[in-house]
């Protein structure tokens, strides 16, 4: 198994692979990445104000036929192109330097798309607002079918995902399908908590996440001793953390282990592994709030899991890629292996028998969405068949 390499450089690829993963269509993925093949050739950073115009192009084509199936009454059509509309906006800002021209509009129409596509297409997530010491942290919620309450994961994001992401990894879905529901967040330095509230990264994850689960607890349909957390890429500091210094949580998994990030960044100063974005160390600064590089480097000391995963007293899964080319497999022995007090300790490396084995399974998310389906089901109560 391996990603889709259509670009002569990773950053690209990695993107539209995540695309194609959350639900792109392969004929409008040609269409979008011809025109501008030659354009990724100057490396990751160079061509993206070329990749914007393409892949917004489609998305802007896509809106305007869910209009016409709007006015004919075809609202499950009109969602469905609404949804890639949204999607394939959505990448295209995600691939922008801070401050490029029409990024912030581009976004706008993104978020604007995917609400109504909900509505339109009649689709199990609303929109809330979860408050926060200073703003708010804006979510998903997809409740699980049935009376009663129900089980909950809270499903945080990377450092350059959002909340949409998350939901179209369809771990959601799979989730709602054994009977648990989720909350997906845009927490401080993602999504529109970074771009819109200016909130930036908190190492200490605990803060934000205890604020979820406050909220969730005032839920009529949330079993409040049955709540799980889970994070993909960067989530994967942000989750374990979350669940070491927050007792209510239950159970806790990572899609993707990243035990020592701030290690991470020396690692990539001196040209080792790959980015997850272009622009990186300009991206990186805006999402720690940071002046400069020695004041993000002071900012990102905190983000190290060394010395804390031993107040994790519930089971906890980490899944990692064998072929991870942005965080290496040794986090995940690392952040296992420290986990000496967890009742129930799991450890999944992801190999090309299966697939997965990109960072967060961008080649193949089918496998890390059953397991972690499947962990938190038999963790926190829900179906398995």
């Amino acid at each position: 198994m391996a990603l889709f390499e259509y670009f002569p450089n990773y950053i690209w690829n990695l993107s539209v692979s995540i695309a194609m993963e959350s639900g792109a269509q392969l004929g409008e993925i040609i269409d979008m990445c011809q025109p501008i093949r030659d354009a990724a050739a100057g490396g990751a950073d160079a061509g993206t104000p070329q990749f914007m115009k393409a892949w917004a192009a489609m998305g802007y084509k896509l809106l305007e036929l869910a209009v016409e199936d709007e006015a004919k009454g075809r609202k499950f059509s009109a969602s469905n192109k609404l949804e890639r509309a949204s999607l394939y906006l959505i990448t295209a800002e995600r691939m922008q330097g801070h401050g490029h021209p029409g990024r912030k509009e581009t976004y706008a129409r993104a978020r604007a798309a995917f609400d109504r596509s909900t509505a339109l297409g009649k689709i199990n997530r609303e929109r809330v607002e979860i408050p926060l010491e200073a703003g708010t942290m804006p979510a998903l919620f997809t409740r699980a079918p049935g009376a009663g309450r129900k089980p909950v994961v809270v499903f945080c994001n990377g450092l350059d995902s959002c909340k949409e992401l998350l939901y179209w990894t369809r771990l959601p879905q799979e989730l709602a399908r054994r009977g648990i529901s989720t909350l997906c967040v845009d927490q401080p330095g993602s999504g529109e908590a970074l771009r819109l509230q200016d909130l930036p990264v908190d190492p200490h994850s605990e803060s934000w996440a205890s604020k979820a689960v406050d909220w969730l607890e005032q839920q009529a349909d949330v079993d409040p001793a049955r709540i799980g957390m889970t994070g993909i890429s960067l989530g994967g500091h942000f989750a374990p953390r979350a669940v070491a210094y927050e007792p209510r949580f239950a159970s806790g998994a990572v899609w993707g282990a990243n035990h020592n990030w701030r290690e991470v960044q020396d690692k990539r100063m001196a040209r080792e592994g790959e980015n997850p974005v272009p622009h990186y160390w300009a991206h990186v600064h805006w999402a720690f709030g940071a002046e400069d590089q020695d004041d993000f480097l002071a900012k990102s000391e905190a983000m190290n899991l060394n010395g804390h995963m031993d107040r994790i007293k519930v089971p906890f899964l980490v899944t990692h890629g064998a072929r991870d080319r942005q965080i290496s497999v040794d986090y995940a022995d690392d952040l296992y292996d420290q986990l000496v007090n967890s009742p129930r300790r799991e450890k999944v490396i992801f190999t090309p028998r299966e697939g997965g084995v990109e960072h967060v399974g961008a080649d193949n998310m089918a496998y890390g969405r059953d397991l972690i389906s499947d962990w938190f089901a038999e963790t926190l109560g829900g179906e398995t068949a």
